[in-house]
């Protein structure tokens, strides 16, 4: 691992961040009537992400507040996924777009797993 010096250079990160901005450019095509409800319910929750990730790489300095916040980071990513499944279901995302969108959402999951598991090498050493 080389040295990253911010969140943003992390690759959870990025995919995060980049599946985000998909949801937000897909879901300019949803009905006006969602706007208040399914459209922002999926962009909050796919931003979320980021941000609970960007407060964990902040939070390293302390091991349990690290991992709580990439937990949040990982619930979020789940309904996230949640919000993609009834965009399908309502005919408003093509199922292949939503299970496009709900595989990067699976790997993003799994990076955060692994580094809930592992936090070790994230976590700042104290001098």
């Amino acid at each position: 691992m080389s040295r990253i010096q911010s969140h943003e250079e992390l690759d959870v990160y990025k995919m995060a961040f980049g599946a985000a901005m998909r949801i937000f450019e897909v879901t300019k095509n949803f009905p006006k009537e969602e706007r208040y409800s399914l459209i922002d319910q999926i962009r909050r929750s796919s931003r979320s992400v980021c941000s609970n990730i960007a407060e964990a790489w902040r939070k390293r300095r302390y091991e349990a507040a690290f991992v709580h916040k990439l937990n949040d980071s990982e619930a979020e990513a789940a309904e996230t996924q949640t919000w993609l499944d009834f965009s399908v279901k309502c005919g408003y995302i093509l199922l292949e777009d939503g299970n496009e969108l709900r595989q990067v959402y699976d790997h993003i999951i799994g990076k955060l797993v692994n580094m809930i598991h592992r936090p070790a090498p994230w976590i700042l050493k104290r001098k």
